[in-house]
């Protein structure tokens, strides 16, 4: 819930990108994700949304995907494949 309002209640350009834990208290990150994609901010379509969980099966990532997150990272986090992932969607 906090994220969501962090980021809707920001001046565009306030961020590159979003760092979503899936598993978070009162709204989890497919929630937070929806959330934020359906906000009237000025990127709420294009702020690139990265989930980053330990759950990684083939389901987990599509339920990422569908909810509107670009990309998903299994943890523990491989910090070369966060850099590359941030890398492809921060231009």
């Amino acid at each position: 819930m906090q994220c969501t309002e962090l980021f809707t209640g920001s001046a565009k350009g306030s961020f590159d990108a979003i760092l979503m834990d899936i598993q978070m208290p009162v709204m989890n990150g497919y929630e937070a994700a929806q959330a934020i994609r359906s906000s009237i901010h000025p990127q709420s379509a294009t702020i690139p949304i990265i989930a980053m969980t330990a759950n990684a099966f083939a389901e987990d990532i599509k339920n990422a995907l569908s909810a509107g997150m670009n990309a998903h990272i299994a943890k523990p986090i491989d910090p070369q494949k966060l850099y590359e992932t941030l890398a492809a969607y921060i231009k």
